[in-house]
């Protein structure tokens, strides 16, 4: 028998976005706060190089695969019950994380972190879909949510830092706990449960197949840039799952009651949607990354000052979830998109003609601004295309997908720009700077150990090396851009357009 859809008590819908954002924005932050929390938490706890790789990791490694089995749980047993365990999940994990008396407690908290927040994830978005069943309201919430999504990975790096100076790495934990302690009696008191069962049963193995090939993907991606023996298991963890997740949408077309309806991608509006979402993270986490070492490494800024130049990115995001409401209702879903991507697209080539190994904010500010406004829109745009495509049934599942595609593009954002920023790096470095050849942090370390004359040549070669690989990158994301805006124009259908 079907749960009737989440019904909002009176008026305090957009209190129920507010929750909902609150915490989707405390697990995007969580995704990139160890960034600048890292040196501190290691001084304690004393990880290995590689423990310090699967500290940050593995919270994105298990969130990834549980996303699509949480958000059909959703559908199938209650959105609200997923979303409420999740917050569960999630505080207890802060805490663990916040008092990890030993590296391998603070890893299998990380873990629980992200399977906390692969609970929340879907949820949030599903949810908002049945608090806003108007669309033109629906398209101004979504247009928070994806600000909120698209400027967590950014606003990580930078609480990151305030905490860390200000109180501890511990607090870069801590700080989740009352928001969820909050939202739990918030959520029972604001939301009714919402959850569209099918007559069939949830099928175990389906969840297992894209689970596995979901994980092996992700590792293939993270693996991939490292070297040594290591290399091999990359391209062979991506293989196997490729071959897992054949498996798993040859089950779906089989099962009478499948866990996820594949034909929702013949729907291209939807197919669009998912190539844009995981295009544009892949864009925007690889330069935010390659600008967080640029700021420190090439600028020599401190932490919270490199922190503070991200904030125009973050505000820019915000403006922009704000204007993406009324500019859907406006222009229409395709020519919103459109023109998110082309904003995204210009600032990155203009980044690209402009860096240099000295500041310039006249540059940088607009940059990262219009950078942060035209994801903002283009997402927006993207999230209620995605969700307008897929039926109320399927809400959890077709959330799941799209926040499959924020982790997996994330992944592949430092994967693909990357590679391509050192690949360009140590072709640019001449001979006599061997030194600096493993990366900017290793020819920064070099430099401490020799005469001043020479330490300031080698780093002022390595910092050049360093800007032009950036500026490679960065044409590199705004080709992405391109190739999104490109799929945008042709595929989503002319009827999305306003009369």
């Amino acid at each position: 028998m079907t749960v009737p859809s989440a019904e909002v008590v009176t008026g305090r819908r957009w209190v129920v976005l507010a929750i909902l954002c609150a915490s989707l924005l405390l697990v995007s932050v969580d995704a990139t706060v160890l960034h600048m929390a890292l040196p501190a938490l290691s001084q304690d706890l004393r990880p290995t190089a590689t423990s310090q790789l699967w500290i940050i990791a593995v919270y994105s490694l298990v969130a990834a695969p549980l996303l699509l089995a949480f958000g059909t749980l959703g559908d199938r047993y209650g959105r609200r019950r997923i979303l409420v365990l999740g917050y569960v999940v999630f505080g207890l994990a802060s805490l663990a994380c916040a008092w990890a008396p030993s590296v391998a407690v603070m890893i299998a908290a990380r873990a629980g972190l992200g399977a906390g927040g692969a609970m929340i994830m879907p949820a949030t978005l599903s949810l908002l879909r049945q608090a806003f069943p108007d669309r033109a309201e629906r398209q101004v919430a979504i247009g928070i949510w994806s600000g909120v999504a698209g400027s967590g990975a950014v606003l990580g790096p930078l609480l990151g830092g305030f905490l860390v100076e200000t109180f501890s790495w511990h607090a870069a934990f801590l700080i989740n706990v009352p928001v969820m302690v909050v939202a739990i009696p918030l959520t029972y008191w604001l939301i009714r449960e919402s959850a569209d069962p099918p007559d069939g049963p949830w099928d175990v193995l389906s969840a297992v197949l894209a689970a596995l090939g979901v994980v092996a993907v992700a590792f293939a991606i993270k693996q991939t840039p490292h070297g040594g023996t290591m290399f091999v298991l990359g391209p062979v963890a991506g293989l196997l799952g490729c071959l897992l997740l054949i498996a798993f949408v040859r089950r779906q077309r089989e099962l009478p009651v499948p866990l996820l309806d594949v034909t929702l991608f013949r729907n291209r509006a939807f197919s669009v949607a998912v190539g844009s979402v995981l295009l544009v993270m892949t864009s925007l986490v690889g330069l935010g990354l390659l600008f967080a070492q640029y700021l420190q490494l090439v600028l020599a800024l401190q932490p919270m000052q490199a922190a503070l130049r991200l904030l125009f990115v973050m505000v820019a995001a915000v403006i922009g979830s704000v204007v993406a409401g009324p500019l859907l209702q406006r222009w229409g879903n395709r020519r919103a998109t459109v023109a998110g991507f082309v904003v995204g697209a210009a600032a990155l080539a203009s980044a690209a003609a402009g860096l240099t190994v000295t500041e310039n904010l006249w540059l940088l500010g607009p940059v990262l601004a219009a950078t942060g406004f035209g994801v903002s829109v283009s997402l927006t745009a993207a999230s209620d295309a995605l969700l307008s495509a897929a039926p109320a049934e399927q809400a959890g599942a077709a959330a799941a997908v799209e926040e499959t595609a924020y982790e997996l593009g994330a992944g592949l954002g430092v994967t693909v720009l990357g590679s391509v920023a050192t690949l360009i790096y140590t072709a640019s470095l001449p001979g006599t700077a061997s030194q600096a050849r493993d990366g900017l942090t290793e020819a920064t370390a070099a430099a401490a150990g020799l005469p001043p004359e020479a330490s300031a040549q080698l780093l002022e070669l390595a910092r050049a090396a360093f800007v032009t690989g950036t500026r490679a990158a960065l044409v590199a994301g705004a080709v992405l851009f391109v190739l999104a805006t490109i799929a945008a124009a042709r595929a989503l259908p002319k009827s999305e357009e306003p009369r």
